[in-house]
């Protein structure tokens, strides 16, 4: 079982920055393919983020460059640091651990993001 909780969330406006945290526990808990999702209301879930299994991150094309993932293992938490935020970027956020190092999907419950213009 893994357990998730996302903090960090809250209202800024466009251009400036927040960093999301992700609290990771459990017995199976591993550090690995970690990932952060948004969802944006009436859209659908979409990636934004990843750490895969060899610990390299990939990004969503339309953070193009503006955001940045992390993880601090002895702290059991992924971070997320989002810089230059648009308004296009209002959703709630969500931190999943999914497969192949977990045999299913775990989620959080999310955090919410705001950015006015």
């Amino acid at each position: 079982q893994v357990q998730l909780e996302e903090s960090g969330g809250g209202s800024v406006q466009a251009g400036g920055s927040l960093r999301l945290a992700c609290a990771a526990s459990g017995s199976t808990y591993r550090s690995k393919c970690m990932a952060w999702f948004r969802q944006a209301p009436g859209m659908e879930r979409e990636e934004v983020a990843r750490i895969d299994p060899s610990g390299i991150a990939t990004y969503a094309a339309y953070v193009d460059g503006r955001f940045r993932v992390s993880r601090d293992a002895t702290k059991n938490t992924l971070y997320l640091q989002m810089n230059s935020l648009k308004p296009e970027d209002t959703a709630m956020y969500y931190c999943a651990a999914l497969p192949p190092c977990y045999e299913r999907s775990y989620w959080g419950v999310g955090t919410q993001v705001t950015v006015s213009a």
